[in-house]
C-alpha cells in the first residue's frame, strides 16, 4: 500500500505541476486541477494510513482519512458545480452591467439614442456574448453603427460576439413604439 500509495503521489505532483501553468481561469483547467488535486490528497491520505497502519495496527485511520479528503474536495468543487451551472443556464457573465453599456454606448457614440434589449451571457468563461437594439439618428448608416458599437464592446466590456440590431425612430421602452421594434 505504501509504495503503490508513494508512486501515485509522485504522478499526481507532476501532473500537478503541469495543470497549474495552464490558464487559472479557464472552468476547465479549474476542474482538472481540482480532480489532481483530489487524487494528490488521496496519495498523500494513503501514505500516512500506510505509515499509521505498519507502526500501530490501526485500521480505521484509511476510511477516517478517505471522508476527510471527501470533505475537503466536496467544498472545493462548489465552486466550479456554480460555476458551470451559471454558464449552462446562460446567467450574465461576472460583473456585467446592463445599465453601463447603455450608458457607455450612448455617452461615446452621439448618434445612439437609445439602447434597450440587451442580453448577454457566456458560452465559456472567456466568451461572453450580448444581443442588443440601438435606436440610432435618422442619418447613421447602419454598417457604421454595428461596426463603432461592437468596437466599443470590445474595448470596454471585451465582450467580442455580439449582436446589435440597428433601429430608427421611435422604439425601445415608447409604448407608442411600432410593434415591429
Amino acid at each position: 500500500m505504501l509504495s503503490v500509495a508513494a508512486a501515485g503521489l509522485i504522478v499526481n505532483i507532476v501532473s500537478f505541476l503541469i495543470l497549474r501553468t495552464g490558464d487559472a481561469h479557464n472552468l476547465n483547467i479549474r476542474a482538472a486541477v481540482l480532480h489532481v488535486i483530489g487524487d494528490l490528497l488521496g496519495s498523500v491520505a494513503a501514505v500516512i494510513a500506510a505509515v499509521v497502519i505498519l507502526a500501530s495496527g490501526w485500521m480505521p485511520i484509511d476510511p477516517l482519512l478517505s471522508i476527510l479528503v471527501a470533505l475537503i474536495i466536496l467544498r472545493s468543487a462548489w465552486r466550479i458545480v456554480a460555476d458551470s451551472g451559471h454558464i449552462l443556464l446562460e446567467g450574465s457573465p461576472p460583473g456585467f452591467d446592463a445599465r453601463a453599456v447603455k450608458e457607455d454606448l450612448r455617452a461615446a457614440l452621439p448618434y445612439v439614442l437609445d439602447v434597450h434589449h440587451v442580453h448577454a451571457w457566456s458560452i465559456s468563461e472567456e466568451r461572453p456574448m450580448v444581443t442588443l437594439h440601438a435606436n440610432v439618428s435618422e442619418n447613421t448608416k447602419a454598417t457604421d453603427a454595428v461596426r463603432d458599437i461592437k468596437r466599443m464592446l470590445a474595448e470596454h466590456f471585451r465582450i467580442t460576439h455580439a449582436t446589435v440590431e440597428i433601429e430608427y425612430g421611435a422604439c425601445g421602452d415608447d409604448p407608442h413604439a411600432p410593434t415591429a421594434c
